[in-house]
């Protein structure tokens, strides 16, 4: 798909004051807001606000075909404003006509929209709980439900130290944390973030994904709490983390994604995102047996291993770790979405 037919560029034209003298002069299909608004701008170029702007962008992303048309053009127009949400924008920048330079860069974000660009990728930033991560593709972009994944750790980790104070009022040494695909850096920074004194070994095996989480690690100057290692686990990869370790809290965000469902994928996801960080085999539990056969080797007894999986896993891992007594792993707890759907697993070590 181009940026912008010959068509919408022509309607573009005409309503952006800069593009008037420059445009076609026939007229576009407009409607009677539309076409009154090109007549005000032409007689008084530079009267574009926000919302003006904000709803061309929407009919646009409609007529594409592009998901979340409304959401979409607001992220684009706040961003470029300085604000993180459209409703966030004080009455001045609703009000104030755009400058040509602020036309211009929402149009350049826009045009990557409608490729099918994922916003978080077009802004090249994303909020993940109180934190902002740069993004970019194809690095696995973190999805808001993750962010429970995160409380249930800091959670646990509050009720260990609860108990622990109140048994022996001595020091508690601060929890070592494993996060195992690391990404942008979302869930170990994170956690760095709520758990005082933690320290974070990140690993994922995708060399662009390693490079983000150190800038994210950078730009929020978390640099002395965190090592971040380029390393593909696998069933050997005990060796290569324990010097970290052992560890208090295994977590992961794995693909789990069943390798059936993966072409049903939004394109969005499909032209952009790295599929290795979705696709989770054919049932969906690649790399989660993978971890969980690590974990009783890596955790402290009484460790926890985290993870987010579809919802049809939390039986699947049940009965896989059945028939694997000998990890001496067991299923904790399910926790849900805030859909409602059983997305979270926490798998505690059993003491020796």
């Amino acid at each position: 798909m181009k940026c912008l037919t010959p068509s919408l560029l022509r309607r573009f034209w005409r309503l952006l004051p800069q593009y008037v003298s420059a445009g076609p002069s026939q007229s576009p299909n407009l409607s009677p807001k539309q076409s009154s608004l090109r007549q005000s701008c032409s007689a008084r170029p530079g009267l574009l606000t926000a919302p003006d702007v904000v709803s061309y962008w929407q009919k646009v992303f409609e007529k594409n075909g592009i998901p979340e048309a409304r959401e979409s053009s607001e992220y684009i127009v706040s961003f470029v404003l300085g604000a993180k949400t459209f409703q966030s924008l004080d009455s001045e920048k609703l009000h104030a006509p755009l400058t040509a330079a602020q036309q211009e860069q929402i149009q350049q974000l826009s045009c990557k929209r409608l490729e099918r660009m994922p916003v978080q990728y077009v802004l090249g930033e994303w909020d993940f709980q109180d934190l902002t991560l740069k993004m970019r593709p194809p690095v696995f972009i973190p999805r808001p439900e993750t962010e429970d994944l995160v409380s249930l750790v800091v959670e646990e980790e509050s009720r260990k130290c609860g108990v622990k104070n109140s048994a022996f009022p001595v020091a508690v040494p601060p929890p070592v944390i494993l996060e195992i695909g690391c990404g942008s850096g979302a869930i170990a920074l994170s956690l760095l973030r709520k758990i005082p004194q933690s320290r974070v070994l990140a690993v994922d095996k995708e060399e662009a994904a390693v490079d983000l989480t150190r800038e994210n690690i950078h730009r929020l100057q978390l640099q002395d709490r965190i090592h971040v290692l380029h390393h593909n686990v696998s069933y050997g990869s005990a060796k290569h983390l324990l010097p970290w370790g052992p560890m208090d809290f295994i977590v992961s965000n794995p693909p789990y994604v069943f390798h059936e469902d993966m072409a049903s994928l939004d394109a969005e996801i499909l032209r952009y995102e790295d599929l290795d960080a979705l696709d989770g085999g054919d049932d969906g539990m690649r790399v989660i047996k993978t971890i969980l056969t690590l974990a009783p080797s890596l955790l402290k007894d009484s460790g926890s291993v985290f993870l987010e999986v579809d919802p049809r896993h939390p039986g699947m891992v049940e009965d896989w770790l059945r028939a694997h007594p000998d990890l001496l792993l067991t299923l904790h707890a399910v926790h849900k979405d805030f859909c409602g759907k059983p997305r979270f697993l926490h798998i505690q070590k059993q003491s020796k």
